[in-house]
C-alpha cells in the first residue's frame, strides 16, 4: 500500500521534519541488524488469521492493520528508529526460544507469552492482556507442539498486561482447588490491584494518548508501541496468586523444572521478579531488559521508577545469572542468544539506566531544573549507538525529568512557579499581550513554515486555552502537534501529540479501547482498598457539613472497619468498631464482592436478607448521594463542551474504574 494511500489521515511531513529523519538516519547505526537476525530466529509458525475478535464482538487484535509497515518504504512521518523497531515487532507467531523445552508466542498482544515444557504440561509466563489473545495463543502452540495441560502460571510484574488474559490458559477451577498453582512476586495483587484503581479513571483517560489506541492504524497514526505492537482490546481478567515469592532470591521446582525467582521491586513495575533456569541455562528478564529503554515516568500515570534501582537489580542478575546464561528471554521484545550477546544488552541497559540516573542528578546538583533537564541531559555517545540503549518506550526527555521529580519533586525552586496559574487563568493575558488571536495565528503560522514547531505551540497553547473554539487556532496547534509527534523515536510520545491533534482537529474520539479492569480486578480488591476508593470518589461540595459513622462487619472472614465522614472527608479504619455509630452493616465477603461488582446491589442484599443494616439506613442514601461516577471522557486539550460528573446511585457498586496497561 503505498504512502499517497494515507494522505487523508495525516498531513505530509515538514521540512524540518523531513531534515530530522535525515538527521536520524545518518547517526545511528542501522548496519547493525542482529536484532532482526534475533527477533526472527526460532520461528515455527503462524497462523492463517491476523484478526482475532473480543467476546463482546468488537476487534481484539488486528496486526494485519500494520502491514503497510513491511512494504520497505521509509515514511517521512514516522522517525526512521520508531520504524525500525515498528517492523521488528512485527514478528507474529509461534517460536522456539529453547529446543524442546522453552517457547514463545509473539505479535498476539503487548506483551509475549511464553511457555515451559514440563514433565506433564506447560508452564505460561505472563498471559498476556486479555481472555481471547491468550487463548489463541495457547491453541496454537498446542496445534504445532502438542496439547498439554497448564499446570502452572507465573505473573512476572503486577502490569495488566501480563495477568489480563489468565483465563485464556487455564479454568479458575483448577486453580482454586490447588491443581494450578499462580506464582507472582511478593505484592502482585496489592500493586496490580491499587494502581488501576486510585487512578483508574484518570489513568484510562492519558492511556489513549500513550497508547494511541484510537489512533489511525497509518504512517500518520499510531505505528507502533515499542514494546509491543499494541495493547489488545478484548477480555481482561485476574486471578490470585497461590504462591507468593517473598525472599530476594527463592528456588521452585513446578513439574520438573527448576526454577530461581530473583524479587526486583521498585524496578518497572512495584512488584516484579526475573526468572533464572539454572538446568536449561536460560535467563527469563521480564520486563526489566527489552529492546528498549523503558518509562521511568510512564505518561499514562504512575508513580515514578527508581532508575538507580533498575540499574543495580540488572547488574545483580549480570552477577548471579548473565555469566552463565546462553539465552535471555523476556516478556517483550525478542530473545538474545549467546553469553557475549546476553552480557553485551545487560551491560548496556545497566549503563543506560545507571547513567540517567546519576547524570541527571550530577546536573541538578549544579542547578539545573526540571523545567531545563530535558533540553540539558544528554546520553553519552557510546550508549546512544547502541540500540538497546535507544528510549522507545520511554523518552531521554521524560525520563530525565521524572529522575528530578523522584528525588527533588515537581518544584523548579523558582517562587514563581510555586502558585502558577492555571493555563485557562494566565492565558487570556499572554493573548491580549501578544496583540490578540489573529496575531498569534499569523506568527504562528510563520514559525511553523520555518520548522519552529515548539515555539509554535508555546504560543498557540496560550491561544487555545484563552479561546478553546477559536478554530484556527486549534488546527494550527494540531499541525504543530503533528509534525513535533512524526518526529519522536519514542512511540508514547509521538501517540501523545498525534492523539492531541485529532482531538483539536476531531473532538475526544470514540471506539473500543484496551480493558484491563474488570468484575475479577474488583473483587481483587481488598476491603480496605475498596473503602479508600469510596472516598476518592467522594465529593466534599456534595457532602457539605454532613457526619455520620458505619460500621461494615464482614464475618466470614473476621474483618471490622469503621466508616467515618467528617470535614467533606470520608475515611476507614480496620480492625475497629464503633459504639455509637449511626449504622452498622453486616455482610460476607462474597456478598459484598457482589455489590461492588454490581451484580447484587446492596440494597436488593437488604431486601433479600444477605445484607443486614442495624440503625438508620437513610445514612447510605445519604452517602450514594455524595459520590460520583467518574467517566473517562474528560478534556484534556481545551474543550468547549462541559463533562459533568455523573453521580452514583448505590454506595457500594463500582464505578469506571479504568483501564491501564503496562509500561
Amino acid at each position: 500500500m503505498s504512502y499517497e494511500h494515507f494522505h487523508e489521515l495525516g498531513k505530509q511531513a515538514s521540512v524540518a521534519t523531513i531534515a530530522a529523519w535525515a538527521a536520524a538516519r545518518a547517526r545511528l547505526p542501522f548496519e547493525d541488524e542482529r536484532d532482526f537476525e534475533e527477533a526472527h530466529r526460532g520461528f515455527l509458525a503462524a497462523p492463517a488469521y491476523r484478526q482475532i475478535m473480543a467476546e463482546a464482538g468488537n476487534v481484539a487484535w488486528d496486526l494485519g492493520a500494520y502491514d503497510f509497515l513491511l512494504s520497505g518504504e521509509d515514511f517521512e512521518s514516522i522517525h526512521p528508529s520508531l520504524r525500525r523497531q515498528a517492523v521488528l515487532n512485527m514478528e507474529y507467531g509461534l517460536y522456539e526460544v529453547v529446543p524442546d523445552r522453552i517457547y514463545q508466542v509473539r505479535g498476539f498482544d503487548l506483551a509475549n507469552v511464553s511457555f515451559v515444557r514440563s514433565d506433564s504440561g506447560w508452564i505460561v509466563f505472563d498471559p498476556l492482556t486479555a481472555k481471547e489473545t491468550a487463548a489463541a495463543a495457547l491453541a496454537l502452540v498446542n496445534e504445532h507442539l502438542g496439547v498439554r495441560p497448564v499446570v502452572a502460571v507465573v505473573y512476572s510484574p503486577s502490569h495488566g498486561d501480563h495477568f489480563g488474559g489468565v483465563h485464556g490458559v487455564v479454568d479458575e477451577a483448577d486453580v482454586r482447588s490447588g491443581k494450578v498453582p499462580v506464582i507472582a512476586p511478593v505484592g502482585f495483587l496489592e500493586h496490580a490491584v491499587a494502581e488501576n484503581v486510585y487512578a483508574g479513571n484518570a489513568m484510562n483517560r492519558r492511556m489513549f494518548y500513550q497508547y494511541g489506541s484510537l489512533l489511525d492504524r497509518s504512517p500518520f497514526g499510531h505505528v507502533d508501541q515499542a514494546i509491543g505492537k499494541a495493547v489488545a482490546a478484548g477480555s481482561s481478567g485476574l486471578i490470585a496468586p497461590t504462591i507468593d515469592i517473598v525472599e530476594d532470591i527463592e528456588e521452585l521446582t513446578i513439574d520438573g523444572v527448576r526454577m530461581v525467582f530473583q524479587n526486583t521491586p521498585g524496578t518497572e513495575a512495584p512488584a516484579e521478579m526475573n526468572t533464572w533456569f539454572p538446568d536449561l541455562k536460560a535467563f527469563w528478564a521480564a520486563e526489566n531488559i527489552t529492546g528498549t529503554i523503558h518509562n521511568i515516568y510512564t505518561l499514562r500515570g504512575a508513580l515514578v521508577r527508581d532508575a538507580l534501582e533498575w540499574s543495580r537489580q540488572i547488574n545483580r542478575a549480570l552477577y548471579l545469572f548473565g555469566r552463565d546464561a546462553e539465552v535471555m528471554f523476556a516478556s517483550h521484545s525478542w530473545p538474545r542468544w549467546g553469553n557475549d550477546r546476553i552480557q553485551e544488552v545487560m551491560r548496556v541497559q545497566r549503563d543506560t539506566y545507571a547513567h540517567l540516573n546519576n547524570g541527571v542528578m550530577h546536573l541538578a546538583n549544579q542547578g539545573v531544573t526540571i523545567n531545563e533537564i530535558h533540553r540539558v541531559y544528554r546520553v553519552p555517545d557510546s550508549l546512544q549507538r547502541q540500540w538497546a540503549a535507544r528510549s522507545y518506550h520511554g523518552s531521554v526527555e521524560h525520563n530525565s525529568r521524572a529522575v528530578i521529580n523522584r528525588y527533588l519533586g515537581y518544584w523548579d525552586g523558582n517562587p514563581a512557579t510555586l502558585i502558577p496559574l492555571a493555563p485557562r487563568e494566565s492565558a487570556p493575558l499572554f493573548v491580549e499581550m501578544m496583540g490578540g488571536a489573529d496575531a498569534i495565528a499569523s506568527r504562528a503560522g510563520t514559525l511553523l513554515a520555518d520548522g519552529d514547531h515548539l515555539l509554535a505551540i508555546e504560543i498557540l497553547n496560550k491561544l487555545v486555552h484563552a479561546e478553546p473554539d477559536h478554530v484556527t487556532g486549534r488546527l494550527l496547534l494540531a499541525d504543530a502537534f503533528e509534525q513535533v509527534g512524526y518526529q519522536q523515536e519514542s512511540p508514547s510520545v509521538r501517540n501523545s501529540f498525534l492523539a492531541a491533534a485529532l482531538e483539536l482537529r476531531s473532538g475526544i474520539p470514540t471506539g473500543a479501547t484496551p480493558k484491563s479492569t474488570g468484575p475479577d480486578l474488583v473483587r481483587a480488591l481488598s476491603t480496605l482498598q475498596f473503602l479508600d476508593f469510596l472516598g476518592i470518589r467522594l465529593d466534599p461540595a456534595l457532602a457539605g457539613d454532613a457526619a455520620f459513622l458505619i460500621n461494615l462487619i464482614t464475618p466470614d472472614n473476621g474483618e471490622t472497619f469503621v466508616v467515618e465522614l467528617s470535614n467533606g472527608t470520608l475515611t476507614s479504619l480496620q480492625g475497629f468498631l464503633a459504639d455509637d455509630a449511626d449504622l452498622t452493616i453486616t455482610i460476607t465477603r462474597s456478598d459484598l464482592e457482589r455489590a461492588m461488582t454490581g451484580a447484587a446491589p446492596l440494597h436488593q442484599q437488604v431486601a433479600g436478607g444477605t445484607a443486614v443494616l442495624d440503625g438508620d439506613p437513610t445514612v447510605l442514601q445519604a452517602l450514594a448521594g455524595m459520590l460520583v461516577q467518574f467517566e473517562p471522557g474528560f478534556a484534556i486539550m481545551p474543550d468547549t463542551a462541559p463533562h459533568p460528573p455523573t453521580q452514583a446511585t448505590d454506595p457500594f457498586a463500582h464505578s469506571a474504574l479504568g483501564d491501564s496497561s503496562g509500561g
